[in-house]
């Protein structure tokens, strides 16, 4: 475990090995390497452009075709070695044609230039010392001692030997100080050609002060930016300064490719640093632009200074691209085990909550089955309570009759008179009294279930339904259901209650059922449905 977070930090750490304000630089880098093709694009469509012109062929006077193949070739001279080549060899038959020496010797300049630019030494030294430097004007000579100062110091950084490199420094100084003994000492050449100097000779802090003088000009092309800062960017580094070093060489970069120049060192400076710094996948990132634009241009020196870094930045990503893809593995096996017992966790707890589910609806069936009962029980409780006051209230005034009628009967007895006793007998109706007793049943029933009425007939076809005369609150039929409402099923009982034959009950029930627009066997199933209040 802890192998593991240090792993992962490191990975981290490699990624954002430059996590501070130089990190918006690299997000400009990036995006501007996205755009690359659009940078290039607009170059070559300003080209194609200047090359339309050439297609007036002898309309154009020998003058003319020597500035549209200078300007063609200032395109070129920075983008691509083979075009820059061409149209100087252009410039060369155009100059002869024209017969103008300063001409023909300005051409073999612009010559060692891509010369040089594409590593060829020897056939820059040829062109070099084929030049008369007095034919050439001030500027143009300026130029010239430049150039070969510049080839001798290209010279000692590519044979680096420790005898040949201390005289072609030598030489280069030499031709350095030609250059600027004929510059305006404000000027970009003197203070370029000083700037170099100073390097060489190990005066950092003179080279420094030259470097920057330079970059705060405002005039400078994004070529001239992008040497100049990365000079500096050499110097930074060498001295500790770290941050600015790259910061540089960053902005060098972005210069070079939003001006789509392909002589370029700036991004191949870079990628070796990041490279040194452990940031392996952006160096080789950067080294294979590199590559790209010293190809594309023709450098061949660059491209045997990129052959002797890339492989070993390549053999680098590639035991970091091997150690991701093992630790990946680990991480695949770890998600794998992970996701399995996600998904045993998963069938668990799907396999928990159905039984869950299952007890969940035995207690809901319990519940209802249980709230069931208990409404069967409020509803028995206040049909036991409403009918226990009716039965005491029944039972009392039946027992005042029966005292009065003691009463009368034992002072008619006392007195002897038999024939008002026959005569008191006579009065007692028990029809009347029995059907005094239906209606006070059918008050305290219909208080309890006022809507028994509607209901039962709500269960029969509309000709069937109940029509009660007026001042009646059941009949018969209502009666016999309504003591199966109240839980006296039995038909015995409920002929007893009634005064009728069991028989009467049965035809009485048999013909309401077969009115009904249920079937038979629910029709009391239904009735008990009718709700209390």
């Amino acid at each position: 475990m802890k192998y593991l977070f240090f792993l992962a930090v490191g990975l981290l750490c490699s990624q954002t090995v430059f996590a501070d304000t130089t990190d918006s630089l690299f997000k400009e880098l990036n995006n501007a390497l996205e755009k690359k093709s659009a940078y290039e694009s607009i170059k070559l469509k300003r080209i194609e452009q200047t090359k339309n012109e050439l297609e007036k062929g002898s309309e154009l006077t020998a003058a003319r075709l020597y500035a549209v193949c200078s300007d063609l070739y200032e395109e070129y001279k920075t983008f691509n070695y083979d075009s820059a080549f061409c149209y100087a060899k252009k410039l060369q038959e155009v100059s002869l044609q024209i017969n103008d020496k300063q001409k023909t010797e300005e051409v073999k300049l612009k010559l060692g230039f891509i010369l040089l630019s594409s590593g060829m030494f020897k056939e820059t030294f040829d062109v070099l010392q084929s030049i008369h430097p007095n034919e050439l004007t001030k500027q143009a000579k300026v130029e010239y001692y430049s150039l070969f100062a510049r080839y001798y110091f290209d010279l000692a950084d590519f044979h680096k030997d420790k005898y040949y490199t201390i005289n072609y420094n030598q030489q280069g100084n030499a031709l350095a100080d030609s250059a600027m003994a004929i510059c305006n000492k404000n000027s970009y050449d003197y203070l370029s050609l000083q700037g170099l100097k100073n390097l060489r000779n190990g005066d950092m802090e003179g080279a420094t002060q030259n470097y920057e003088q330079i970059l705060k000009f405002k005039n400078l092309t994004p070529h001239q930016y992008a040497i100049n800062a990365s000079s500096l960017s050499f110097i930074y580094a060498n001295s500790g300064h770290e941050k600015e070093s790259i910061e540089l060489l960053v902005k060098a970069a972005i210069a070079d490719v939003k001006s789509a120049t392909k002589e370029t060192v700036a991004i191949l400076n870079l990628a070796d640093i990041l490279y040194k710094k452990g940031d392996t996948q952006t160096a080789y990132q950067y080294i294979k632009q590199a590559l790209a634009d010293a190809t594309y241009y023709g450098a061949r020196h660059r491209e045997i200074q990129i052959g002797a870094i890339l492989p070993i930045i390549e053999g680098q990503q590639l035991s970091t691209v091997e150690h991701q893809r093992k630790l990946l593995l680990v991480y695949s096996i770890l998600a794998t085990v992970l996701f399995l017992a996600v998904v045993a966790f998963i069938f668990i707890t799907i396999r928990q909550l159905k039984k869950l589910k299952a007890a969940d609806k035995i207690i809901k069936m319990a519940n209802a089955s249980l709230q069931h009962t208990n409404d069967l029980l409020k509803e028995a409780n206040k049909i036991k309570d409403e009918y226990i006051v009716y039965y005491f209230n029944i039972c009392s005034e039946y027992i005042d009759k029966l005292e009065r009628f003691k009463k009368s009967i034992e002072q008619k007895l006392l007195l002897g008179k038999g024939d008002d006793l026959k005569s008191t007998l006579s009065k007692v109706d028990l029809h009347k009294e029995r059907e005094g007793l239906f209606l006070s049943f059918d008050k305290v029933f219909l208080k309890l279930f006022p809507n028994f009425v509607s209901g039962f007939n709500a269960l029969l076809k509309d000709e069937d339904k109940i029509k009660l005369e007026d001042g009646q609150l059941m009949n018969a039929e209502l009666r016999i259901f309504a003591l199966i409402r109240i839980g006296i099923t039995d038909n015995d009982r409920i002929a007893k209650i009634l005064d009728y034959s069991v028989n009467t009950i049965y035809a009485y029930k048999t013909r309401i059922k077969k009115k009904s627009l249920v079937i038979n066997d629910d029709f009391e199933a239904q009735i008990m449905k009718i709700q209390s209040v």
